[in-house]
């Protein structure tokens, strides 16, 4: 993937009806807004057995729990080191 950050969202049925489809929608934007298309392999995966800890998102090898709109976007300027006004 020549060195592009891996970020995977849990599309299965527990993590999606408990928000993930808006947090798909949140981290599109922030790849767009930031213009990370080229640094990033945005993907979706099925269930991944975490689903009481749900909804899940992993960026590379760091797994997050109970992700949701409200701390999607904190979650991904910290990882990117971004510090811009929100």
């Amino acid at each position: 993937m020549d060195n592009k950050v891996e970020i995977t969202i849990c599309l299965g049925s527990s993590c999606f009806s408990r928000g993930n489809k808006e947090v798909l929608q949140v981290i599109k934007s922030f790849i767009a807004e930031h213009q990370l298309e080229a640094k990033v392999f945005f993907h979706g995966d099925l269930c991944g057995g975490r689903c009481e800890e749900g909804p899940v998102l992993k960026i590379d090898n760091t797994l997050y729990k109970k992700v949701s709109v409200d701390n999607v976007y904190e979650i991904l300027r910290s990882f990117f080191d971004i510090n811009d006004n929100v």
